[in-house]
């Protein structure tokens, strides 16, 4: 009968043969060799995106219009008096007030029309629903140069030539395509669910959509609202041909004024273009906390 030893361990704690060299990282943590290439590179990406800006800044400080072929001279004469001479001696307040009416009426009923739209596509099944969409997208297809003498022969008609409106609808008729592609994209990722919740409440269709969508949809509503905002504030072509008064020109065709046929006021135009983006960037402020998350949204459903 042959009988079996076993030898004993070896009594204290179990050294790793092959300790590792570190702890792995934590979720959500990044190693910092990594952490400084990320934070470098969007350090770069800032200072690119913030250049153009930069530099229009301080050419704006030039007082003569040639300062801009020896901007190294500018810093010895940096001056506001060109701002001063916009903001006292042009209708750079009837400018902003004319941009102010066209573009919130664009913003306005652009994102409503948009929103009602997108919300439709999403949710009814009508007959012709996807062919709305892809006839909206075809809208877009045609240049503005074409379009411009067949609209301004409709709105004269309308009597519609120098006001307001045409510039809202026109922008409008830009927007509200791509907006209501967006919205539909958005409204998709919204849970049926709650439009079956609203139902069995007994809110109306549209009582479901205003009370209870168009608070969960704030996130692309933002992004449609800034969309339609800056087209409106950087159309020209219709803006230029549409508007006859000087006090109801807009901030783009405003800037126009001081360009001449052989004369070209480059401080003037640089210091405008920096006014023009202050309320630009305000609107941008206000819907900056649901932008992100808007334009990323969208893209989950089609």
């Amino acid at each position: 009968m042959s009988t079996t030893t076993f030898e004993k361990a070896p009594a204290g704690p179990v050294s790793d043969p092959q300790p590792r060299s570190g702890r792995p990282p934590r979720r959500g943590e990044r190693r910092p060799l990594r952490a400084a290439l990320l934070h470098g590179g969007l350090a770069v990406a800032s200072l690119i995106a913030l250049a153009p800006v930069a530099w229009l800044f301080f050419l704006s400080l030039g007082p003569d219009k040639d300062d801009y072929l020896h901007p190294g001279k500018i810093l010895g004469k940096l001056s506001f008096s060109n701002y001063s001479f916009v903001l006292e001696n042009t209708g750079f307040f009837d400018w902003f007030k004319s941009t102010m009416i066209v573009a919130l009426g664009t913003t306005l009923i652009g994102v409503f029309v948009a929103a009602t739209t997108g919300y439709a596509v999403s949710r009814m099944r009508f007959p012709g629903y996807k062919q709305l969409m892809w006839v909206l997208l075809l809208t877009q297809a045609f240049p503005i140069a074409i379009l411009i003498v067949p609209m301004y022969e409709i709105f004269g008609q309308l009597g519609l030539i120098d006001t307001y409106w045409a510039l809202i609808v026109i922008n409008c008729t830009t927007a509200v395509p791509y907006s209501a592609w967006l919205l539909k994209g958005y409204f998709d990722t919204i849970p049926f669910e709650i439009d079956e919740a609203g139902r069995v409440d007994g809110l109306t269709p549209f009582g479901t959509f205003f009370r209870l969508i168009l608070p969960l949809a704030r996130p692309g509503l933002a992004v449609a609202a800034f969309y339609n905002f800056i087209t409106a504030v950087s159309e020209v072509a219709f803006a230029t041909t549409f508007m006859l008064d000087d006090s109801k020109y807009t901030f783009a065709v405003g800037l126009q004024t001081f360009v001449s046929q052989h004369d070209a006021q480059w401080n003037y135009m640089a210091a405008t273009a920096v006014l023009i983006a202050i309320p630009v960037s305000v609107f941008f402020y206000v819907v900056q906390k649901n932008l992100v998350t808007g334009l990323t949204a969208g893209g989950t459903k089609g």
